[in-house]
């Protein structure tokens, strides 16, 4: 049997990383390939004793091992939407912090990974682009209770009407100057009312349920002038 030599440091020495210049206590002592390597403060790498030193005996500059304390204010699975995308809806999938150190300045930014409810597109974005709508516990029944399925399949039509403030006055118009035809006109108003539903479900403002009110006097009005030619099916999506 070989006889080992005694390793140079042991576990609970406090040593020196030589080629960092950082500081730890040993934490395991492994014979490998006929040497002696050490962990240090429980790290997955192994150091030679070659790039080890002894604490009371390094004479080199130490770099101090600085602690930070991140508050996070999302988590995983937390719903919420993003500034510059308007009513759609992102799941919180990551995150992670991006520390920043300089000579005369430091900062750590945190950074959100997302998913978007509609198509699954990926995003990343800062702490203040985010608002929280739902905790990760109560997302889903959030998301249930908007119906969002049916706001995916409007969601384009919806950005359309919240960006420029679409009037129901200025829908109307733009339908009856590029579409002559009735039932094409009933279909479109339709579709308004359908916009104007979703808007009043997602915020409450009573003005969108006020546009709903008129879209279906409306319809009543072509229904009744054209002396009941509008289809069955259109009279019960109107009733």
């Amino acid at each position: 049997m070989v006889n080992r030599k005694k390793p140079k440091y042991k576990i609970g020495d406090t040593v020196v990383i030589t080629i960092y210049g950082t500081v730890g206590k040993v934490t395991d002592v492994k014979w490998l390939d006929d040497m002696y390597v050490y962990e240090v403060n429980k790290s997955e790498g192994l150091y030679l004793e070659s790039s080890l030193q002894h604490l009371s005996e390094y004479e080199g500059e130490l770099i101090e091992k600085e602690q930070i304390d991140i508050e996070y204010k999302y988590f995983f699975g937390d719903l919420v939407q993003v500034k510059g995308y308007g009513t759609e809806l992102f799941k919180i999938v990551g995150f992670r912090t991006e520390i920043w150190r300089y000579k005369e300045d430091a900062w750590e930014d945190v950074i959100y990974e997302l998913s978007r409810i509609s198509d699954g597109e990926w995003l990343e974005a800062g702490e203040e682009e985010l608002t929280l709508l739902a905790d990760a516990d109560s997302a889903d029944a959030f998301i249930e209770k908007l119906g969002l399925l049916y706001l995916i399949n409007k969601k384009a039509k919806i950005q359309e009407l919240k960006k420029n403030s679409y009037s129901f006055r200025e829908a109307e118009k733009e339908l009856l100057e590029t579409v002559k035809e009735k039932k094409a006109l009933i279909d479109g108003l339709l579709d308004i009312y359908n916009d104007y539903e979703i808007l009043y479900v997602l915020f409450g403002d009573e003005e969108y349920k006020k546009v709903m009110k008129i879209i279906i006097r409306k319809l009543k009005q072509l229904v009744n002038k054209n002396e009941g030619s509008a289809s069955s099916s259109e009279k019960k999506s109107i009733e």
